[in-house]
């Protein structure tokens, strides 16, 4: 089931928004800035661009997806929901002890999930490996890596990404959730990671780039069109983002990386977020 109008998929997007932060409000913890910031990204992806059956979570010839930044799980799991992977009624069980919904994906406990994901800097080095598998296989799957800009500090990313290059993994596409905050500030302050800085070092490293507004559904859904059309080169799509996009008190705050929603918080959210619908 593909959706291929922009309203549809931006109305998807908001149900998403507010099922991640429902699981985060029920389980009072989690990122919901950060996962909110790559819901449209998710979106575009689950609902227009890959080739995935919910009732063929194993596939062999399914497209693949790694969510390197694990901590945005709640956005994942929501999407997941929304298109049909499990009950929507199980986003409220996140990161209860019992529940598959843990605070990194689990691809051995959560049908949908095809990487278990937990320290930074990871996600890159396993897609490699999936997209060169779909190569020498010839089995034609593409494979998509979401990794945070903060996450761009860890030094296997980058030894990752000239293996990218060296294979020329035209299959591969890495989207970077380029929001400007992590945990303790703006990445263009720390680490001089900025879109600018971030797309010439990645251009730098043999990869096609694109940078786009990454909170604009009909800009995302070009991107992807343009990097499935790419040859010979692994493709990144630096994504400007807005951290806690969709609530307003929120959005550019970094101390709603890591922050939980009390009561009065999340029932404004939820109502900002119904107004959109």
């Amino acid at each position: 089931m593909k959706i291929t109008k922009v309203e549809a998929l931006e109305k998807t997007a908001n149900k998403i928004r507010m099922g991640l932060l429902q699981s985060i409000y029920y389980a009072k913890s989690g990122h919901p800035g950060g996962s909110l910031s790559c819901v449209d990204i998710l979106t575009v992806l689950y609902f227009n661009e890959m080739n995935i059956n919910p009732e063929k979570p194993n596939d062999s010839l399914r497209d693949r997806f790694i969510l390197s930044k694990g901590h945005a799980s709640a956005a994942l799991y929501a999407t997941l929901a929304e298109r049909g992977y499990f009950p929507k009624e199980d986003l409220i069980t996140l990161r209860n002890i019992k529940s598959k919904l843990q605070g990194h994906p689990d691809m051995n406990k959560v049908p949908g999930v095809d990487m278990t994901t937990g320290s930074l800097g990871q996600g890159l080095s396993v897609a490699n490996g999936m997209a060169l598998a779909s190569k020498m296989n010839k089995d034609g799957y593409r494979v998509y890596c979401l990794i945070g800009d903060g996450e761009l500090q860890e030094g296997q990313i980058w030894e990752a990404m000239m293996t990218s290059s060296k294979y020329n993994l035209d299959n591969l596409c890495v989207i970077v959730d380029c929001n400007n905050l992590q945990l303790t500030g703006e990445t263009s302050q720390i680490k001089n990671l900025n879109y600018e800085s971030i797309e010439s070092r990645f251009r730098s490293f043999g990869f096609n780039t694109l940078v786009i507004d990454g909170n604009n559904i009909e800009s995302l859904v070009e991107a992807f069109n343009k990097a499935e059309h790419t040859k010979n080169l692994p493709t990144a799509i630096i994504a400007r983002t807005v951290k806690g996009k969709g609530v307003s008190f929120m959005e550019n705050q970094a101390d709603w990386h890591g922050k939980q929603l009390n009561d009065e918080e999340y029932a404004k959210a939820i109502e900002e977020l119904t107004k959109k619908r």
